[in-house]
């Protein structure tokens, strides 16, 4: 079945090389990009008859489902006339590209297998440039990384750990000591007014609510079905 529904057409940064990026021409649909054939055997440098004949194999083998990576766009061409066209989506698009053998398939698994050990070591992998300029796929993920930033910020016991593990150092440490208590609230303190601009009471005081479910709690030491202690309204980071 084609597609009625207006598709944007963009030069795209697949990969980085050696060499420089390699960039090329694709379309926007559906929060994904769609190469022809002719678009993919441009970017792998290879024939069109190859690029079909790793496709079939794709298909016969049960990689990938035909239907789920193919749709059909209707396409104005160079002559005004508009042209029922076969594209493949980049799930189709990185088969192919860990099947084809050349030198710009190679250096594009180089690049893909590159990525993944980053994801895989770090926990993420981040394309920069296409976040500070904006997304081509109708929506912008800026806004959703700076909101699993603030996910992975409002987890304090990552901070928290490394600042008792630097003060436990202390030839003279003593966790029972009231001084130690106080720093450490204080520190406490810091990190809450760090991560979302209140104290550790503001944040008590604006968050207890008798009107709203778990009286405005988030979590709590016996969460989620677990009874609400008083001990647990008193801890700033479960109203987060």
């Amino acid at each position: 079945m084609n597609e009625e529904k207006k598709i944007q057409e963009s030069k795209f940064l697949f990969y980085t090389s050696p060499q420089g990026d390699i960039k090329i021409d694709v379309f926007f649909y559906d929060e994904t990009v769609w190469l022809t054939q002719k678009r993919m055997s441009e970017l792998f440098e290879v024939s069109t008859p190859t690029i079909n004949e790793h496709l079939s194999n794709i298909f016969k083998s049960g990689e990938l489902i035909e239907n789920s990576v193919i749709r059909k766009f209707r396409i104005t061409a160079s002559d005004g006339k508009q042209y029922e066209t076969q594209f493949y989506n980049l799930d189709a698009i990185i088969s192919v590209g860990y099947r084809v053998n050349s030198e710009r398939a190679t250096k594009f698994r180089i690049w893909a297998t590159t990525t993944l050990r980053e994801y895989i070591i770090k926990g993420f992998a981040i394309d920069a440039e296409r976040l500070k300029n904006g997304n081509h796929f109708g929506k912008d993920y800026f806004e959703e990384l700076l909101e699993k930033i603030r996910e992975i910020r409002s987890s304090e016991r990552r901070f928290y750990k490394k600042i008792t593990d630097i003060y436990a150092l202390s030839s003279d440490y003593d966790k029972n000591a009231e001084v130690t208590k106080e720093f450490f609230a204080t520190v406490q303190n810091k990190l809450h007014w760090a991560i979302t601009g209140k104290t550790a009471a503001k944040i008590i005081y604006d968050g207890a609510d008798v009107k709203i479910p778990h009286m405005g709690l988030k979590t709590w030491k016996n969460s989620p079905g677990g009874k609400i202690l008083k001990s647990d309204t008193t801890v700033a980071k479960n109203y987060l």
